[in-house]
């Protein structure tokens, strides 16, 4: 996954990638997870994004060396904030659309002073979205260890990501720290539609 970035360089139809690593059990842990990767990918339609998936050398050597590949499609429901200095998701917005399953992105860059502060605190985070429910999946996924983190998550329902977001105590709480001891240089929030999740191997 590391040395991929070259082979993702002027791709027909891609707008956006990220090549990233996930931390160890359920991903909220500074231990890295060696054994999973996440790829993830914007595309100006879904016929390129089709193509890539099917047919790329780099999917395919992928192929060769995974025993489980899971693709996740997902359309923008909405989003706000930053990755690399633009909002890679904006545009399409379509919250008002209902389906049966959402995923959340949630990605920030920390202050390099609020590392200690921001580690503290994660296994209180892991402990609210364990219990939180409706939750099916979740993981941390990242760039760069320590600095740069990100989450993915998959609900059963919007009202399921409400009902947490707003109402769990702990999470509450959370938020509110983050604001307060200001964690990160950047950070963004994302929430989709979950359009197709299928196994590729």
């Amino acid at each position: 996954m590391g040395i991929g970035f070259a082979a993702l360089r002027n791709i027909q139809g891609l707008s956006f990638f990220k090549l990233l690593g996930t931390g160890a059990g359920q991903g909220f842990s500074l231990r890295p997870d060696f054994s999973t990767y996440a790829l993830l990918t914007v595309w100006e339609n879904q016929a390129a994004a089709d193509h890539f998936y099917k047919s790329n050398s780099l999917i395919n050597s992928y192929r060769t060396k995974a025993s489980a590949i899971r693709r996740l499609s997902l359309t923008n429901r909405a989003s706000h904030g930053l990755w690399s200095g633009q909002n890679p998701f904006k545009g399409n917005d379509t919250d008002e659309v209902k389906v049966d399953k959402v995923a959340i992105i949630t990605r920030a860059t920390l202050r390099f002073g609020k590392l200690w502060s921001f580690w503290r605190a994660v296994p209180k985070a892991s402990k609210a979205i364990e219990n939180a429910k409706g939750v099916d999946f979740y993981k941390g996924i990242g760039e760069w260890p320590f600095i740069q983190q990100a989450t993915i998550s998959i609900w059963d329902s919007m009202e399921d990501v409400m009902q947490f977001a707003y109402r769990d105590k702990a999470h509450k709480e959370i938020v509110k720290q983050t604001k307060q001891e200001r964690w990160y240089s950047e950070d963004l929030f994302a929430r989709f539609n979950i359009i197709n999740d299928q196994q590729l191997l």
